[in-house]
């Protein structure tokens, strides 16, 4: 037997101030169900936060859209930082989160219209898509992408996460984990050159290698119709090096903290990922509970020290109210939810 993917869950995002960020990703992103809020404290992190239990306020809001989910994170018992450096393009670590979007041209103009601060002009990427970039105001950087393949049409500009773009110092080593591992087994295109659509980054005026990965079969699971395809970039430095995005600083301060994947089978992942060099940096074994969900998650590496996050859930939230409750531990790993249980999540949805 193999441990199943089941699709990204959710891009971590450390921030200031969780009510803030939120109210901006739901106008702008139209990340507006909230799947759970939680304020205890970060027990099961020792390793990444310098051995010291970390007070929080977490949220994890989704798009029924489609796609990943961000989780909103912010610390509680001091002020996080922000990199002590200038972060560029090719330095080590998520340094964007790429969005999809039905009709690109369409959020670029809306985007535009509301004064946001884009990075660039719409551009074409090596794959011939439409795309383009959009900072935050908390200096975070995503990438609108094409992609047709939705859960739900939805009012919002774009659905949820598709994926990342990830610094790393070598690409032949971290395709142990990405291509491996995590089975984005197909590569789309592996290009080195001066690119056109990253000059208007910090830093992206230099040489890279550039290779684009998707996964060959479709994501199965629980939610797997929800979080749907997704894709990771790869981008190395050429004649060059970068630093590490969280250098001197611990998990979960300012910007992407980690990306988390949603799985079905978490001791046959663990036997996988040490069998292959890549042990569990932390494990909540018996499980944990965030909110009204519970489960059990689980980290690796890596060859960069970039932070991966698996969370097989167990329980899941419907209405709150009520106590109703998504039971999932057991269930064939192979088979969705039935669509009226995902549809479910919008019951949840927040309207400003």
């Amino acid at each position: 037997m193999k441990k199943t993917i089941c699709g990204v869950q959710q891009m971590g995002i450390g921030v200031t101030d969780v009510k803030t960020a939120w109210n901006w990703y739901r106008k702008h992103f139209g990340m507006d169900i909230n799947v759970f809020e939680d304020h205890s404290p970060a027990e099961m992190m020792l390793p990444h936060t310098d051995g010291k239990p970390r007070e929080k306020h977490a949220a994890l809001a989704m798009n029924m859209e489609g796609g990943g989910g961000f989780e909103i994170w912010q610390h509680k018992g001091f002020e996080p930082q922000a990199p002590t450096f200038d972060v560029r393009l090719g330095d080590y670590g998520i340094y964007i989160t790429k969005m999809k979007c039905r009709d690109v041209q369409k959020a670029y103009q809306t985007h535009k219209d509301r004064g946001l601060n884009l990075k660039g002009k719409l551009n074409i990427a090596p794959n011939g898509l439409p795309h383009y970039y959009i900072e935050d105001p908390y200096g975070n950087i995503f990438e609108v992408v094409q992609e047709a393949v939705n859960y739900k049409n939805q009012k919002s500009l774009t659905g949820g996460v598709y994926g990342g773009v990830i610094g790393v110092s070598d690409i032949d080593k971290a395709l142990k984990v990405y291509a491996d591992i995590l089975e984005y087994d197909e590569v789309v295109f592996d290009k080195t050159d001066v690119f056109e659509d990253f000059k208007a980054l910090p830093g992206g005026d230099r040489k890279f290698r550039r290779i684009l990965l998707k996964h060959s079969k479709p994501r199965t699971g629980p939610f797997s119709p929800l979080m749907g395809p997704s894709q990771i970039e790869l981008v190395q430095l050429i004649e060059d090096s970068g630093r590490k995005i969280y250098e001197n600083r611990i998990w979960g301060e300012l910007g992407y903290i980690h990306m988390c994947f949603d799985v079905v089978g978490m001791d046959l992942l663990k036997n996988e990922v040490e069998s292959k060099g890549f042990p569990f940096t932390t494990d909540s074994a018996d499980g944990f509970e965030m909110g009204e969900t519970a489960g059990r998650f689980a980290y690796i590496e890596d060859p960069d020290g970039t932070l991966i996050e698996f969370v097989e859930a167990h329980k899941l939230p419907i209405i709150k109210k009520l106590g109703w409750n998504m039971k999932l531990k057991g269930r064939d790993p192979k088979k969705s939810l039935p669509r009226w249980m995902i549809n479910s999540l919008a019951l949840s949805r927040i309207k400003d």
